[in-house]
């Protein structure tokens, strides 16, 4: 059993000292937002997450799991800590990892005794020299320590899934001792066959963009396909399903709509354009990813003017769906905040639903109308858009939603709705690179 603190109790923090608790090890959560470690402490969840607030109480009621603001006292205690501060989208696109830079200044002031310092959080690749040198310019002369770079991949909505049942784990090390030291924290998942792969610190750090980019990548690749297919009159479902059959290629990220959002895709890609540059190279693939995804958010907002007949002065749209992907209350860079800036700008009105993150966007949006379920939302509406794909907007009585609406038109952005009951129920509307029942 392991003493671990992770410094950093947001997403990425909670889950791991949550995860991480599961295994057996005594965790502590630290942070310096007082607000934050009240709400924990009191037994909720600063953040929609399936399963996190379950499995954070089990592991708190076990006492493996507490909270705290001491972050001296916290790193004084650990045999492990975890970095997993935010790094956000900086200038020019560089990752802003000022954070991650004050976290390891901390460290080096409080480092006791020999220690496994561990960043989880999203860094540049030659981070971790830097977070080194910063714990090694600010420690006792005879502090000691190993650095691991330990890139966490999990998929906001299922995190705790990711977590706990990861496709692989990924340590980078230039030490047996803290590789042992590693290996001995996630030993559970170890024992279950979860492949570890051992590398040194760079590649640890570049296989974290590495991935993110490509699945960037693959998106708007599907994106752009989807928008060919409404020219040349194919089906990007059939095409998508197809070229998902291929071993090669698999299935996963192939599904069209309204360009990418969230916390890492926006923010990891440009950075490592940027990354690359400082390099000495240039990433053509990844840049034309980039634009791809703004060139999309502006597609769907060009089909809902399309559908409005070109101009939606005074006009009412309801906009179902606001977090960038379902089962999380995220709204970072989620299309829906391009599509609701549009109708603004165009003198309309919008009214809007999401199961868990009207409170959210009401953070940029607090003037428009927001609504509990989507048939309250979509009522007296001339249209209504779907930005994303809830479980429950694809279930929609479509007879319902007609009479709500003064009149049946709908773009839906995430095609989750069935097309032939659309034209005969009379909807006049529009998705993303599907084949309309009835249209050449």
């Amino acid at each position: 059993m392991k003493k671990i603190t992770v410094i950093g109790a947001g997403y990425v923090g909670l889950v791991n000292g949550a995860g991480i608790s599961d295994f057996g090890h005594n965790v502590i959560c630290a942070d310096i937002d007082h607000e934050k470690i009240s709400t924990l402490q009191d037994g909720e969840i600063p953040i929609f997450e399936p399963g996190l607030k379950e499995l954070v109480k089990r592991n708190r009621v076990s006492g493996r799991l507490s909270f705290s603001t001491n972050i001296e006292k916290a790193i004084r205690v650990a045999d492990v800590i975890l970095i997993a501060v935010g790094t956000p989208q900086g200038e020019n696109g560089r990752a802003d990892i000022s954070a991650v830079e004050n976290v390891a200044k901390f460290i080096g002031n409080n480092l006791n005794d020999y220690k496994v310092i561990c960043t989880k959080s999203t860094v540049p690749i030659g981070t971790g020299n830097q977070i080194c040198e910063l714990i090694k310019s600010n420690m006792p002369k005879d502090g000691e320590f190993d650095y691991v770079s330990n890139p966490e991949f999990l998929r906001e909505g299922s995190a705790v899934k990711d977590f706990l049942w990861p496709d692989r784990l990924i340590i980078g090390a230039n030490s047996d001792r803290a590789f042992s030291i590693m290996k001995e924290v996630y030993r559970p998942l170890y024992i279950n066959d979860t492949p570890v792969l051992l590398t040194n610190v760079a590649t640890a750090e570049m296989i974290k963009y590495a991935s993110n980019a490509f699945l960037a990548l693959k998106i708007s690749y599907i994106n752009e396909i989807a928008n060919l297919c409404e020219v040349v009159g194919a089906d990007v479902h059939q095409v998508s399903k197809a070229m998902g059959q291929d071993g090669r290629i698999s299935s996963k990220f192939l599904h069209p709509g309204p360009g990418y959002g969230g916390s890492c895709f926006p923010k990891d890609a440009p950075a490592l354009t940027m990354i690359a540059e400082d390099n000495g190279q240039e990433f053509l693939t990844i840049k034309a990813a980039i634009s791809a995804n703004v060139a999309q958010k502006e597609r769907m907002v060009s089909k809902l003017l399309k559908l409005m007949n070109g101009s939606l002065l005074d006009k009412t749209v309801a906009v179902l769906g606001l977090s960038f992907k379902p089962n999380t209350d995220d709204i970072r860079e989620s299309p829906a905040i391009e599509m609701i800036q549009a109708i603004l700008q165009g003198n309309g009105i919008v009214q809007a639903y999401d199961p868990v993150a009207n409170q959210s966007m009401q953070t940029i949006f607090p003037d428009i109308k927001y609504y509990t379920s989507w048939d309250k939302a979509v009522h007296q509406a001339d249209c209504a858009v779907i930005m994303t794909e809830w479980n429950e907007f694809r279930s929609m009585d479509l007879s319902l939603l007609k009479k709500q609406l003064l009149a049946p038109v709908l773009l839906d952005t995430r095609n989750v709705l069935n097309m032939n009951e659309l034209v005969s129920l009379g909807f006049s509307f529009d998705n993303v690179g599907r084949i309309i029942p009835g249209e050449s």
